[in-house]
């Protein structure tokens, strides 16, 4: 049974990525699981091209420094071709209405001085995405769920209209993860695209940034180490963070530590040792452009062969095609 999930390089990978959601994929994933950097995403949104080429190449190789398998790993855009072609038939079996329903394009749409299309129709990639790979599974939070359920809706469609090709995905809750906050404004997640980078630890931070950041950390007046989301959330955020690096719980982490200096100093050096190896590993792919384009092609080809059968039979079941 395959599993599906990807990042989109909209920023740098932080540390948040890594504690919710990469790190797990190294170390949960199972062997059928797939991975993928979703580049062709972060065009749904105003962005600059060769920046985009190298948080895309960044993204992959932090993915398989983590310890995720090489063979596990793909970028999205290398199946550009077969994803056009599959979006285009997904696209001709999707009614305007459910596109134009999708919540986050409502959303991101807003204030906006130019929609692009792209924007709307890309849930229907993503659900080229998962059909093409034959993805039963697709962990997903809350805001994505929709679309994998429109993924469903079209595959179910397509299977009923011209016949069987599609494996109908379930979208799944992954296990509880890390909630990492931004450092200096605790009141929002971590973001790789943050304006303002103080408050977000990268991976490929150097360390002693790293400790910089964190020892900034915005915390309050009230000098008491409680875990206390609520009332203290700058030094929750802190404990939830070294409870994820510790696998120890933030209330008994808080029993450990007797000022918010302590707390921070501990935080900081916990994460350092967390991202030490990835870090390591990823700059020495990113040194290695040949390892790292092997890498890159090679899954590329695999994806590739794992859908070929699937397009080929949907474009023919669809009347196009030779």
């Amino acid at each position: 049974m395959t599993r599906l999930s990807a990042i989109t390089p909209s920023g740098h990978a932080h540390l948040g990525n890594h504690l919710g959601a990469i790190r797990r994929w190294a170390t949960q994933g199972r062997p059928g699981d797939l991975y993928f950097v979703s580049d062709l995403h972060a065009m749904t949104v105003s962005y600059n091209p060769a920046r985009l080429r190298v948080l895309s190449r960044e993204l992959l190789a932090v993915l398989v420094a983590a310890g995720i398998e090489p063979d596990q790993v793909f970028v999205q855009s290398d199946l550009a071709r077969e994803l056009g072609a599959l979006s285009w038939i997904l696209e001709c079996t999707c009614s305007y209405g459910e596109a134009a329903r999708m919540t986050q394009f409502k959303q991101k749409s807003e204030g906006q001085g130019m929609v692009r299309l792209g924007l709307m129709t890309y849930p229907v990639l993503m659900a080229a995405d998962i059909l093409l790979q034959g993805a039963a599974e697709v962990p997903v939070g809350d805001d994505q769920a929709q679309h994998v359920e429109l993924a469903r809706s079209l595959a179910r469609r397509f299977n009923q209209t011209y016949g069987e090709v599609f494996t109908v995905p379930s979208a799944v809750m992954p296990p509880t993860a890390a909630r990492v906050r931004d450092l200096a404004d605790p009141a929002r997640k971590m973001s790789k695209s943050t304006q303002d980078s103080a408050g977000t630890v990268f991976i490929l931070d150097d360390p002693d940034l790293v400790q910089r950041k964190i020892k900034r950390a915005n915390t309050d007046s009230l000098n008491r180490v409680e875990y206390r989301p609520d009332e203290q959330p700058g030094l929750a955020n802190l404990l939830e963070i070294l409870s994820a690096c510790t696998d120890t719980r933030p209330k008994d982490l808080a029993e450990q530590y007797a000022s918010y200096g302590a707390v921070k100093a501990a935080t900081a050096d916990a994460v350092v040792e967390v991202l030490r190896p990835v870090r390591e590993r990823a700059l020495e792919l990113l040194a290695d452009p040949a390892e790292l384009d092997r890498i890159r092609k090679e899954g590329a080809h695999r994806a590739a062969e794992r859908g070929a059968h699937r397009l080929s039979s949907a474009m023919r079941l669809a009347g196009i095609g030779s």
